[in-house]
């Protein structure tokens, strides 16, 4: 016999599906804890929003947008055979090619049969006496399991801004968390962005090229350090390829899970001249990551919350805006 769901308006029961896991998300995490939990042998279902897998590579195609962490680490690392197989066409990549790869591994691992797109969960009530999820969705599909692994990720629900008047605009209200699928053509057209986040670093170029005038509004100056961007070096890609396993481990020693060039000592150690000097080396460098020991990772924090050091990354940064010196 199905078993029945009492939705959570106490008014309607329905048949629903007995899982062991339901994951709300179809992004890196729900992908992968898809794979995990068949690879343990369980029945696991994927619900996702959006038309298409990606997660946040998928809802978040605004002009411009593309990784801040190298490709070679911005990937999946618990399949040596699918890290060695992809092949990334730049040393830092944008949202389309990323949404590439993620349905690169989907098709590879086979995961489509277990990912059900275009629905929403409107309700997760635990039954404290089955010891059980009960799940509902805006189509009518009822879900129990055992497990509910919310694979939603820190991004997925967009800011709508609380701009006095903003409902009143004639205008096209378009939003970076959102952008249309299909684009949009600025040609001609006066734009104003509000916001200099990262979203905003990464679009405005893009958007001042299509725009008749661009109006940028901002509350506070931001500033980013250049990426140096480029077509993936071949050497470079085999030389990681060649030592993945290694540095895998090596960057789940860090904070963050990748590996930067923090450098052997403290910022708090160097001379201000001397300071500046490796500060204009990378800004010069960009970006770009290198494999170094987890250990060095706390001198670069202890550099970064000092006050002297913190002003001087400031000052090179603002030099940079004021065009003091060459980028």
């Amino acid at each position: 016999m199905p078993e029945k769901l009492e939705k959570s308006d106490g008014k309607v029961r329905s048949a629903v599906k007995s899982l062991d896991v339901v994951i709300v998300g179809a992004g890196f995490a729900g992908l992968y804890a898809l794979h995990r939990m068949r690879e343990m042998g369980l029945r696991a279902h994927v619900i996702e929003a959006g038309d298409a897998i990606g997660g946040t590579w998928y809802w978040n195609r605004y002009p411009g947008a593309r990784c801040d962490v190298e490709s070679m680490q911005y990937s999946f690392s618990f399949s040596d055979e699918i890290q060695q197989e992809w092949k990334w066409k730049e040393l830092y990549a944008p949202q389309a090619e990323i949404l590439s790869y993620i349905n690169f591994v989907a098709d590879r691992l086979a995961l489509r049969d277990g990912i059900q797109l275009n629905t929403r969960v409107t309700a997760a009530t635990f039954n404290e006496d089955e010891n059980r999820w009960m799940v509902e969705t805006d189509v009518g599909d009822g879900f129990s399991a055992q497990y509910l692994v919310m694979a939603t990720g820190c991004l997925s629900v967009p800011l709508d801004p609380k701009i006095k008047g903003i409902n009143d605009f004639a205008g096209t209200l378009l939003r970076t968390s959102n952008w249309p699928k299909e684009g949009v053509d600025l040609s001609g057209k006066r734009v104003g962005i509000i916001g200099t986040g990262s979203s905003s670093i990464q679009a405005v170029p893009y958007l001042a090229r299509q725009a008749e005038h661009l109006y940028v509004f901002q509350r506070t100056p931001n500033y980013s350090i250049p990426s140096r961007n480029r077509p993936m070096d071949q050497a470079y890609e085999r030389e990681w390829k060649e030592n993945y396993i290694e540095r895998r481990k090596l960057a789940k020693q860090t904070r963050n899970n990748t590996l930067n060039d923090a450098g052997p000592r403290s910022g708090m150690e160097f001379p201000r001249e001397e300071l500046e000097k490796e500060f204009e080396k990378r800004w010069q460098a960009g970006v770009s990551a290198s494999c170094i020991p987890a250990p060095i990772l706390p001198a670069m924090t202890r550099s970064m919350l000092s006050p002297p050091n913190s002003f001087a990354i400031k000052s090179l940064a603002l030099s940079r805006i004021r065009g003091k010196r060459k980028s």
